[in-house]
């Protein structure tokens, strides 16, 4: 894990989270930076203990859908939405509790596709939500696997477990480069110098 890079993210995301809450005292009204709030809450929540890290995804949900609340077509505050749902699923570990977050994401991304049909990555945060649940039980098996209480593992169910991981890091790497792309391409648009006056 590069610390820097790291390190980095955290400080550009909270950075990304304080204007956002300032452009907001100014303007609640602005859906893009709800959206921008959101998805800022969303990837800072990586950096937090369990509790807090729910928390913050709950926080980032009320941001995003008062951004709908403004705009109800606005497809990015859907997507980033159904990603907050996603990952404060994982943390969950009851399965039954967790499907129900899995099924709000879903729904979000389907209507994130519906808005913006030619978005591939809407339509992959789509495909991979219905693998979500059966992901979420394999990720909490190893775990208990891992604490010694799924017994001995053969090579094969190692190997098993090895495949679910990567797909699991490939799943939340693809999330969080998103997020993070929607975040920084917000950003900047917000921070643009104004254009040079007419002449």
């Amino acid at each position: 894990m590069d610390m820097s890079s790291d390190l980095d993210r955290l400080m550009f995301f909270e950075h990304a989270r304080k204007t956002a809450e300032a452009a907001y005292a100014k303007n609640p009204l602005d859906a893009d930076n709800l959206t921008r709030w959101g998805g800022s809450l969303i990837e800072l929540s990586q950096f937090q203990s369990p509790a807090e890290s729910k928390q913050m995804l709950l926080d980032s949900a009320l941001k995003l859908e008062e951004a709908l609340e403004i705009n109800p077509k606005k497809h990015d505050a859907m997507w980033c939405l159904g990603n907050a749902y996603t990952t404060h699923a994982f943390m969950i570990p009851d399965i039954e509790e967790a499907k129900t977050y899995f099924q709000k994401a879903a729904v979000y991304f389907q209507q994130a596709v519906e808005e913006d049909p030619s978005n591939e990555l809407y339509k992959k945060s789509l495909e991979v939500s219905s693998k979500a649940p059966d992901l979420h039980a394999e990720i909490h098996k190893s775990q208990q696997g891992f604490m010694g209480l799924g017994g001995a593992s053969s090579s094969k169910t190692s190997s098993q477990k090895k495949q679910t991981s990567d797909f699991a890091y490939d799943v939340m790497g693809w999330i969080c480069l998103g997020l993070g792309i929607l975040v920084w391409v917000g950003f900047t648009k917000n921070n643009m110098p104004p254009p040079p006056p007419p002449r």
